[in-house]
């Protein structure tokens, strides 16, 4: 069970809020520490992508332990918190992308993001802040 939590989070890492963003594995681990009976039990053959298991959930939290009932729902939010800091740092470092990354392929997502990863050589605060957020650094 813990891993078809695995791959709900690495579903949501694939997709694209600044505000302090939980990891996709501490999101997974309170999941797996408090829902997966829940699921096993409630959500079978449910799509694991994060959005079905979110509404499984919601749908039949009539009959969820109270542990898991206190914690889907921050679980869930960080996932939506991490995706949104992901989908946003191109736009926060787009000056940054322009001076730093000038040669690369700004339609290239990855290569951009390796170089503003590639270390600070002046990357701004809030770019900075972003990739944090992001968990790209």
């Amino acid at each position: 069970m813990i891993r078809s939590i695995l791959l709900v989070l690495a579903v949501a890492a694939c997709s694209p809020a600044l505000a302090q963003t939980m990891k996709f594995e501490d999101s997974a681990a309170i999941l797996g520490a408090s829902c997966a009976k829940d699921i096993e039990a409630n959500c079978r053959g449910v799509n694991l992508d994060p959005g079905r298991m979110k509404d499984c959930l919601l749908r039949n939290q009539d009959v969820l332990s109270p542990q898991c009932k206190s914690d889907y729902g921050r679980a869930f939010d960080a996932i939506q918190k991490r995706v949104a800091a992901r989908a946003a740092v191109i736009k926060l470092c787009e000056r940054d992308v322009a001076k730093l990354c000038a040669g690369i392929d700004k339609a290239d997502r990855g290569k951009v993001l390796e170089c503003l990863i590639a270390g600070p050589r002046g990357i701004g605060i809030n770019c900075n802040k972003a990739v944090i957020e992001a968990g790209y650094r």
